[in-house]
Order: structure tokens, then C-alpha cells, then sequence
């Protein structure tokens, strides 16, 4: 394995809170019940974005990596090229978070548990 230099880099630290920006293809029902569980959670839509709105899928990473946001999406198909290409040519870039869109939304928060299965 050749090293990059400068090395590349994951936006934020681990002592940073995680700020997210969904994709616009996310479930907004997950986007409106998130805050209402966790008051403090920095959740920004795609679409409410004037840099990203509507913007083809290169944009999303590039935006994401220089807020220090973390992606979160349901599009698999076209976010995963655009992350790797993405990842390809910047130094600093976004992680991301693919949720499958056949998980169903849960309601009962009452466990304090939330399950993303892997597979």
C-alpha cells in the first residue's frame, strides 16, 4: 500500500458531536422524528441546501467534507461512485451512512436502542 501525502483525512474528530446531512432521497419521516427523540441533533436536509439542492451527486460529498458533515442515505446506487470518487481526488472527505430504504421506520424509542441491520 503507497501512502497519500498530504494524508487524507475523515472530516471532524472523535470528540466532535456528529453533524449529519441527509441526502435527499432520505425518508423524511426519519428526518422529522430524529430531532423530536434528540432535541440536540445537528440534522440538515440536502434540499433545504441552496450549494447542494438539486445538484448532481459529486456535489453532496464535496459540501458534506467541507462543513464536516457525515452523509446519511438511502441511495446506494449512485452515492457509493460519487463517495469513492470523491474520496479519489480530495485529501478531505465525508463519511457516509447507507440506510437501506426497506428497514422500517421504528416509533418505540423506549429501549434507547437503535438496530441498523448489516445485512
Amino acid at each position: 500500500m503507497v501512502a497519500s501525502w498530504p494524508p487524507r483525512t475523515l472530516v471532524g474528530t472523535a470528540r466532535e458531536p456528529v453533524k449529519w446531512l441527509a441526502d435527499e432521497n432520505l425518508n423524511n419521516a426519519i428526518i422529522r422524528g430524529l430531532p423530536r427523540q434528540v432535541p440536540a441533533l445537528d440534522i440538515i436536509r440536502a434540499q433545504d441546501v441552496a450549494e447542494v439542492s438539486g445538484k448532481d451527486d459529486l456535489t453532496l460529498p464535496r459540501f458534506a467534507a467541507a462543513e464536516g458533515r457525515v452523509i446519511v442515505t438511502h441511495d446506494v446506487s449512485t452515492m457509493v461512485p460519487a463517495i469513492r470518487e470523491h474520496k479519489r481526488v480530495e485529501l478531505r472527505y465525508a463519511p457516509i451512512v447507507l440506510v437501506p430504504d426497506s428497514l422500517p421506520v421504528e416509533t418505540d424509542w423506549s429501549a434507547a436502542v437503535i438496530y441498523i441491520p448489516l445485512r
